[in-house]
């Protein structure tokens, strides 16, 4: 049994008080591995649900994420981007959705999530242009089919960065769900991208 998992729901946000007083009972060791075990519990990826808005998607973020909008050009025209990030164990989680404008831009999702992709990968410089695998994603449109970009590049101040992007669409909205960090933990981004998920028969 894990000593430190958390059985309560992601949306609870309080615990039991840890009382620091010690009877005379207790000794040295008994102390220093209690400061041990309570420091190895830290909360550093404290994952919650969350929805963007307007959007059938629900995805697990390890920190309270922060929200922006940007027009960027998607599909050869500007388009409204929203997103969710945060850090985390060294690590940015983000979260992002453009609403293409009519049937037709939505016939050309698949250009558009290619184009997104190149974009991505030519901001980080990434060596070899990324390595591409599906992602089975519920919820997601089959076509065009949802998949996961594994990619190394740099940072603008040129440190070497890890990235791992989901790309993936519904309807007439097309998603990003990406990590960047010095080293992605396996388990970190499993947890992540498995927790995607876009309730079906609600495309918007």
């Amino acid at each position: 049994m894990n000593p430190c998992k958390v059985s309560a729901p992601p949306s609870q946000k309080t615990m039991a008080p840890v009382s620091l007083f010690m009877t005379p009972l207790m000794t040295r060791a008994t102390a220093v591995s209690l400061l041990l075990l309570l420091a190895a519990c830290s909360p550093v990826f404290n994952w919650r649900e969350v929805r963007p808005d307007n959007t059938a998607l629900t995805a697990l973020l390890p920190c309270k994420p922060d929200k922006a909008q940007r027009s960027v050009p998607l599909g050869g025209r500007p388009t409204e981007l929203a997103m969710l990030g945060c850090d985390a164990g060294d690590a940015t989680f983000a979260v992002a959705v453009a609403t293409l404008d009519d049937a037709a831009q939505a016939a050309q999702a698949a250009a558009v999530l290619a184009g997104w992709q190149t974009a991505t990968l030519a901001n980080l410089k990434a060596a070899g242009g990324g390595q591409t695998s599906p992602l089975k994603l519920p919820g997601a449109d089959l076509l065009p089919p949802a998949v996961l970009v594994r990619a190394s590049g740099q940072r603008t101040d040129g440190r070497a960065v890890q990235s791992q992007a989901a790309y993936f669409s519904q309807g007439r909205q097309v998603f990003q769900a990406v990590i960047y960090a010095d080293k992605i933990d396996p388990e970190v981004a499993e947890t992540f991208f498995s927790s995607l998920k876009l309730d079906a028969g609600t495309p918007r």
